[in-house]
């Protein structure tokens, strides 16, 4: 089986997972009226949410240039992240909204039964899981999809040990822990949104993604190329384009001219791990 089915067939383990984690925190969240387990919810509601976008990259991101699409459909990606952004934003709004009011009026009581307190430890316990098994797999495979998205439950797992935190303080009287941790917990929730329009916002604009003195060195390093110059590029870390133009002797023939701007594309592909690089020869 191809190594992109395998890890398709994770991220689809991974996702229902998710969202029985996601159940389980939304229903123990509502029945006990506790805004810091509804927040680890919504924090948990991103990592099925990664698990959705993988799953497009792999199928749709990842499809070969067509007509339509002639640099490739990666910022499907993009804008599925933002599409989280702009869930996680109105969540968190309403989030610290009722956790600061039910401070301000401290009349906010919350009730956790002992059965659902063993939910919630067992969602700790499968988000450890998750974590070990999605990062042992992403190795394995070779995949940095699955690796990186085993960084951000190893996050939700801090989440959820300060919500059961929380929880055990408010059985102790501590009634304001629930609105406190529930505001941290949306703070861990910016957090995550920053990182995402971090990673996506310079894909959107056409950030340079390689340093050009990079570009340059590179090609300039081929045999038969005087310099390099006109340099640019751009993409995401997984599926980076460039475009150089190059400078060969005046009196090559076209054959020769032809051999160095292929050997300069696959130097250029080989070190720098770039998808496609376009190369323009000019006599000099």
């Amino acid at each position: 089986m191809p190594a992109s089915a395998l890890v398709r067939r994770v991220f689809v383990g991974l996702l229902v997972a998710n969202l029985a984690v996601v159940g389980v925190k939304l229903w123990v969240g509502f029945a006990s009226g506790s805004l810091a387990i509804l927040g680890g919810a919504v924090d948990s509601c991103v990592d099925a949410l990664n698990n959705v976008l993988a799953l497009i990259v792999i199928r749709v991101a990842a499809k070969e240039p067509d007509e339509d699409h002639p640099y490739g459909h990666g910022k499907f990606e993009t804008l599925g992240a933002l599409a989280i952004v702009g869930f996680l934003s109105i969540s968190c709004f309403e989030l610290v909204r009722g956790a600061v009011n039910h401070l301000v009026s401290g009349t906010h009581r919350v009730d956790v039964s002992d059965w659902q307190l063993t939910l919630l430890v067992l969602t700790l316990g499968v988000n450890v899981l998750i974590t070990w098994y999605e990062h042992r797999r992403g190795t394995e495979l070779g995949s940095e999809l699955l690796v990186a998205d085993a960084a951000h439950t190893r996050a939700d797992v801090f989440v959820t040990v300060g919500v059961v935190v929380s929880v055990l303080l408010m059985r102790q009287g501590w009634w304001w822990a629930d609105s406190a941790v529930a505001i941290a917990v949306a703070l861990v929730i910016v957090l995550v949104a920053y990182r995402i329009l971090a990673r996506t916002v310079p894909v959107l604009v056409d950030e340079r993604a390689i340093p050009t003195r990079d570009i340059q060195d590179a090609a300039q390093a081929v045999p038969g190329v005087k310099s390099a110059y006109s340099i640019r590029s751009r993409g995401p870390s997984d599926l980076r384009y460039a475009e150089v133009t190059v400078c060969v002797d005046r009196h090559a023939d076209v054959e020769s001219a032809h051999a160095i701007a292929d050997q300069v594309e696959e130097r250029l592909k080989r070190d720098l791990r770039l998808h496609e690089v376009t190369v323009h020869v000019e006599p000099c």
